[in-house]
């Protein structure tokens, strides 16, 4: 491999070569072993394959008490065949999710800042092999131009910003990439345009390293394992690659909380596996951090595969249906219901409405090409959305490619209240602090009231006339809702600090929350 930019071969390679910390792994392993059992997982899954549904019951009922499930009680759910008891399932994942988080659902939108990886995955796009692929790294100014059409012209506030593992795309480019996002403030048609958190789905990194984002503001950090099955592991990440390192990857949360940042992101890339392991895999994963620092990861995501330019899948054992796509989701609801559960465009529409009461988080108007959004945007242009798509430039194929507009219209009519609401973290509600507030429930008052404000914002600053009339009922229905609630949830003050902060809005100010 040879890249003149980053000075030839010989720097790529003392990157490579420096990059890992061996003992930023041996000092998490228990005699040497990482906490996945690969034997023990299935073992588990085979022994409770013939629960009562009098067994099944019970783990569904004291699934609302909010904790983590059990290992075992998770490998039931997971062989329920039974439709009746399936629907049960699917039942307290909705009740559940509306428990912890009501019927909100948070938007944002991937930037990616550069299609340059070290790496060979054999199931993506951007491997270091796959000449098909036009190969970019964003200049600071560039990703400022796309995080300004994400701020101004779409209207987003929250991103999670994609990076290949690549020297050019290092600590240092990364910590800069969210300053220059943060950056942004600029007058739009009633208010203010900016993005007012930055998540970072990235490689795994050193301590040192992730200190450096915990300083620049990392929102969560998100670190896929993609499968948590060593022997596909293997297979799929060959050997001698920085992300060949199973135990590299795997540590990479607990790293990230060492470092002080204290908001961390699970996920797998269900069809490399058995997505029944996988499910079992995640929940152990969020068990480990909880056992070590008190608190599991903030979001859980499920992304399925989707096709890749010149990327071959014959190979490809493990699909999963449609069916087992929403049933596992169902799952991991109960299994982990204190997280965020996020589901992408990597799905198409339908397959999104399906879930999304089972959900709290989805992106919107996205475009994963290097560059996309600036491109799709020229100056002076309103227009968005629509399927723009080219292959050679980006990791996958998406399977939603609406606009935010279409998507909030769209969530507005099914009942839900779209959130811009990033209050929690710069009030410090955050790690452990926002896991104790989402079991009590306190945090979902919190949220509510912010989720009115901040929608109020979007309402007024980006809805086409169509979604601001839909969304400003919407608002009404929250309103009264929370008026209701009075004393029982909120206080007479809240009522009276949410009206007052509302009208303010309506008259032009913005970014006001509890």
């Amino acid at each position: 491999m040879k890249d003149a930019t980053s000075g030839g071969v010989q720097s790529v390679k003392e990157w490579k070569d420096n990059l890992i910390k061996q003992d930023e792994i041996d000092r998490y392993l228990v005699d040497g072993k990482d906490f996945i059992d690969d034997d023990a997982i299935e073992a588990e899954i085979e022994k409770n394959r013939a629960a009562s549904p009098e067994r099944i019951r019970a783990i569904i009922k004291k699934a609302y008490d909010v904790n983590l499930m059990d290992s075992a009680d998770v490998a039931a759910l997971l062989n329920v065949t039974d439709p009746d008891l399936k629907e049960e399932i699917f039942t307290a994942a909705r009740e559940i999710k509306h428990q912890v988080y009501d019927n909100r659902v948070v938007t944002f939108a991937p930037l990616y800042c550069g299609s340059k990886c070290v790496n060979r995955c054999k199931y993506c796009g951007f491997r270091c092999d796959n000449d098909s692929i036009e190969r970019r790294v964003l200049t600071m100014d560039e990703i400022e131009a796309e995080a300004r059409v994400l701020a101004t012209k779409i209207g987003h506030k929250r991103l999670v910003v994609v990076y290949g593992e690549h020297p050019e795309t290092d600590a240092d480019y990364i910590a800069e990439s969210m300053k220059r996002i943060y950056s942004i403030k600029e007058r739009v048609r009633n208010g203010v345009g900016e993005i007012r958190r930055v998540n970072v789905n990235a490689a795994p990194l050193p301590i040192d390293d992730l200190k450096k984002l915990h300083e620049a503001g990392i929102g969560t950090f998100q670190v896929f394992q993609e499968t948590y099955h060593h022997k596909t592991y293997r297979e799929v990440h060959p050997e001698g690659t920085l992300k060949g390192n199973y135990p590299w990857r795997l540590y990479a949360l607990h790293r990230a909380m060492d470092a002080g940042i204290d908001d961390v992101a699970v996920g797998a890339l269900f069809g490399l596996y058995d997505w029944k392991f996988e499910v079992m895999g995640m929940v152990a994963h969020a068990r480990d951090l909880e056992k070590r620092y008190g608190l599991g990861p903030h979001t859980v995501s499920v992304p399925r595969l989707e096709p890749a330019s010149d990327t071959d899948f014959s190979w490809v054992k493990h699909r999963v249906s449609d069916d087992e796509f929403k049933f596992l989701i169902a799952v991991l609801r109960l299994a982990i219901p204190y997280a965020g559960l996020i589901v992408t465009n990597r799905e198409s529409p339908e397959m999104l409405r399906s879930v999304i009461k089972m959900c709290t988080q989805r992106d919107a108007d996205s475009r994963v090409g290097i560059g996309a959004y600036a491109d799709a945007f020229p100056a002076d242009a309103e227009a968005g959305g629509g399927d723009d798509q080219k292959g050679e430039r980006q990791q996958f194929i998406l399977g939603d490619t609406r606009s935010l507009d279409a998507i909030i219209r769209e969530l507005a009519e099914m009942g839900h209240i779209v959130s811009f609401c990033t209050a929690g973290y710069r009030c410090g509600r955050t790690g452990k602090k926002i896991m104790d507030a989402l079991a009590s429930g306190q945090e979902g008052c919190f949220c509510k009231l912010n989720a009115i404000l901040t929608f109020q914002e979007w309402l007024e600053d980006f809805a086409t006339p169509e979604t601001k009339r839909i969304g400003d009922t919407i608002i009404e229905q929250e309103m009264k809702e929370v008026r209701e609630r009075v004393p029982a949830d909120f206080s007479e003050a809240q009522l009276n600090h949410l009206e007052k902060a509302r009208a303010r809005i309506l008259a032009g100010e913005r970014d006001i929350y509890f």
